[in-house]
C-alpha cells in the first residue's frame, strides 16, 4: 500500500485523526478540497466533555495556543421572566465535567487550519486543494485525485470519510443517511466590536418569534445564532439580511442584547435547517466516516465539534488496537455512535420544542418547564446531556415519558 491512512477531507475530523496517527508513525495523506478554509458558520464551540475529548487526542494545548477561549457561565433567559431573575444565579460551567473549565471556543477557519498545519508538522503528507475523482473501497481501496494539474491513484490500507454532510466517501460506500423532519431554520453570523457583553458568558433565549443563542469568541467577537419559524424562509435574506439578523437580537428579556445588535457583521450570514442526521454503521471494509460524514446532531445542542473529536479517539483507538496486518474492528465505535446520536437527538427535540417555537402555547409551555424545573431540576438532563456527555446521564431521561414529564404532557404529570 502507498499508505496506511488516506483521509478525505482536511478540516476538524480529518486533520484531528491525521495527527493523531501521524504521531503514532502511520502514514498517513490527508486530502482537502479548499484552497482556504472558510467561515461556514458553525463549529466554534466545544462542549465540556468535547474539551476532554481534545485532551484525549493530545490536541487540546494546540487550541489553547491558538487562542481557544474558554466560557465559563450559561445565562437562560425568557419573556415569561425579568432579566434580573435570569442573571441572579448563572449556571458555572465549570461543574460538568472534573477539570474542564467549561465549554472552549475558537474560531473554525483558524480551527481548521491550526489542525491541518498540526497533521503535517505530525509527519502527515497534507495536499490542497485536492479534486477527488474516485473512490474505490472494499479489499483494496484505493483514492484517485487531482492535485497541481496531476491525476494519480494511491491505496491505503483504509479510507476515511471526514468530508462533510455530502460526504463523496459516504456515497462510494453506499451508507445510507437517515434523516429527521426539520423544525425551524437556524441562522448564525459572527460579530465583532461587540463592547458590554461579558466575555465568559454565553447565553440562550426566547421572546416572540426568535430564539437566540451567544458565545464570545474572545476579544470582541461573538458568535451568534438565531432560530425561527419554517415558514419565515426569507425572514432575513437580501443585502441588509445581517443587520435585520442582529436587529432581532434586541429582546426586553434580555437588555445586554443590545451589545450583540450594535456589533458589526463579520462574516456571511447562513440559514440552515435545524434536522437531526445519522447513518446505522459509520463503517463499511475499507472505510470508515467521522463527523459530519457520518452523521450529524440538531445544530441548536452546538454539538458537532464535541461529537467530531469523540469520533476521532475511537477511531483511532480501533486503529490503533488492530493487530498487524489485520482489518481495524470498528464495531465498538458503531454502537456508540448510534446510542450517543440517539441520545442528543431525543435532547436537540427537547431543547428545540422550549426554546425554537413561538407563540402562546409555547410562551406557556417554556413558564411551566421553568418554574417546574426550579423546584426540580431533573427536568433539565437534557441540557446536562448536551454539556457533559450524553452517556453521562441515565438512560431513563431519553424516554418517551421523560419528554412528556419535561413538556408538561398532562398523561405524564398524573391529571
Amino acid at each position: 500500500m502507498d499508505h496506511d491512512l488516506v483521509i478525505i477531507g482536511g478540516g476538524i475530523g480529518g486533520s484531528a485523526l491525521a495527527s493523531v496517527m501521524a504521531r503514532a508513525g502511520w502514514s498517513v495523506l490527508v486530502l482537502e478540497k479548499s484552497d482556504v478554509f472558510e467561515d461556514r458558520v458553525r463549529g466554534e464551540w466545544i462542549a465540556p466533555w468535547g474539551v476532554l475529548e481534545t485532551r484525549r487526542v493530545g490536541l487540546y494545548d494546540t487550541l489553547i495556543g491558538a487562542g481557544g477561549h474558554h466560557l465559563t457561565e450559561h445565562i437562560t433567559y425568557d419573556e415569561n421572566f425579568p432579566p434580573e431573575e435570569c442573571e441572579a444565579a448563572p449556571l458555572p460551567l465549570g461543574m460538568m465535567v472534573p477539570d474542564v473549565p467549561g465549554p472552549l471556543c475558537i474560531g473554525h477557519p483558524h480551527h481548521c487550519q491550526t489542525l491541518y498545519d498540526a497533521a503535517a508538522a505530525a509527519g502527515a503528507t497534507c495536499l490542497r486543494p485536492v479534486t477527488v475523482e474516485t473512490v474505490t473501497l472494499g479489499a483494496a481501496p484505493s483514492v484517485t485525485f487531482t492535485h497541481d494539474g496531476n491525476t494519480q491513484t494511491v491505496t491505503a490500507r483504509l479510507i476515511v470519510g471526514a468530508d462533510g454532510r455530502q460526504s463523496m466517501v459516504r456515497a462510494a460506500a453506499d451508507i445510507r443517511l437517515h434523516q429527521d423532519k426539520p423544525h425551524h431554520w437556524f441562522a448564525g453570523l459572527l460579530v465583532d466590536n461587540v463592547k458590554g457583553w461579558d466575555p465568559k458568558r454565553q447565553a440562550i433565549g426566547t421572546e416572540g418569534g426568535f430564539g437566540f443563542l451567544a458565545f464570545p469568541q474572545g476579544q470582541d467577537r461573538v458568535r451568534v445564532y438565531g432560530g425561527y419559524a419554517l415558514e419565515e424562509k426569507g425572514r432575513f435574506a437580501g443585502e441588509d439580511g445581517p443587520e435585520r439578523f442582529l436587529e432581532a437580537f434586541r429582546m426586553e428579556c434580555s437588555p445586554d442584547n443590545a451589545a450583540l445588535a450594535n456589533g458589526t457583521p463579520a462574516g456571511p450570514l447562513y440559514s440552515f435547517f435545524n434536522n437531526d442526521s445519522w447513518t446505522d454503521d459509520p463503517s463499511v471494509p475499507g472505510c470508515v466516516l467521522v463527523g459530519d460524514a457520518a452523521g450529524w446532531n440538531d445544530p441548536i445542542n452546538g454539538l458537532g465539534l464535541s461529537i467530531t473529536y469523540r469520533d476521532v479517539r475511537l477511531v483511532s483507538e480501533a486503529l490503533l488496537a488492530a493487530p498487524a496486518g489485520a482489518a481495524p474492528d470498528f464495531s465498538a465505535y458503531a454502537e456508540e455512535r448510534a446510542e450517543r446520536m440517539r441520545r442528543l437527538r431525543f435532547a436537540g427535540q427537547v431543547q428545540s420544542a422550549l426554546d425554537m417555537e413561538f407563540g402562546a402555547e409555547a410562551k406557556a409551555r417554556r413558564h411551566s418547564y421553568h418554574t417546574r424545573k426550579a423546584a426540580d431540576p431533573t427536568l433539565g438532563m437534557h441540557g446536562i446531556a448536551i454539556m457533559a456527555g450524553p452517556e453521562n446521564v441515565p438512560a431513563d431521561y431519553f424516554t418517551e415519558a421523560h419528554r412528556a414529564r419535561v413538556l408538561g404532557v398532562p398523561e405524564a404529570a398524573g391529571a
